[in-house]
């Protein structure tokens, strides 16, 4: 190690990573591919970060009653999702409007609206005082189920076809 100027150099830090970086630049590199592995590693994590905006939105809108705290919950975070989707995920901002991108993306969204409402019913009919972390911890296993639906309307029955030509 020598000092220059109030640098101090480590000859052997500078030619070579650690290994944590270089597991780092191999997950970084993995999350940011064009393949499907890729595209599901970007989907998991938008859907874990709208799950994040839901928790938000449900416990603070959990007073007004499960489901109207769910609805808003779903609607807002879902909103998010579509559009983080549209431009990390799939990489589709240029080539799909964020119209098209929410209406493609809606229908999943009803069957996952009322899949996880019919699950908050039940609950709440059989466990009189179901916790607001029981209860968002049903929707996000419900919703993680859906979410693999999204993953695969999204990935393979909305995407743009090719034209081909003879």
């Amino acid at each position: 190690m020598t000092s220059r100027g109030g640098i101090v150099t480590c000859p052997s830090l500078l030619t070579r990573r650690p290994a944590v970086g270089d597991a780092v630049g191999s997950l970084v590199a993995r999350v940011r591919a064009e393949d499907t592995l890729g595209q599901f590693a970007r989907f998991v994590l938008v859907g874990a970060s709208t799950t994040l905006v839901y928790a938000a939105f449900f416990a603070t809108l959990e007073g007004l009653g499960y489901l109207p705290a769910h609805v808003v919950a779903t609607a807002a975070s879902t909103l998010l999702a579509n559009e983080m989707h549209r431009r990390l995920t799939f990489h589709a901002g240029e080539r799909v409007h964020w119209l098209t991108a929410q209406l493609e993306a809606s229908g999943v969204t009803v069957i996952g609206l009322l899949l996880t409402s019919a699950s908050l019913g039940v609950l709440n009919s059989t466990v009189s005082d179901a916790s607001v972390v029981t209860q968002v911890a049903l929707v996000v296993t419900v919703t993680g189920l859906v979410g693999l639906m999204r993953f695969i309307a999204l990935r393979w029955l909305f995407r743009p076809r090719t034209v081909t030509t003879a």
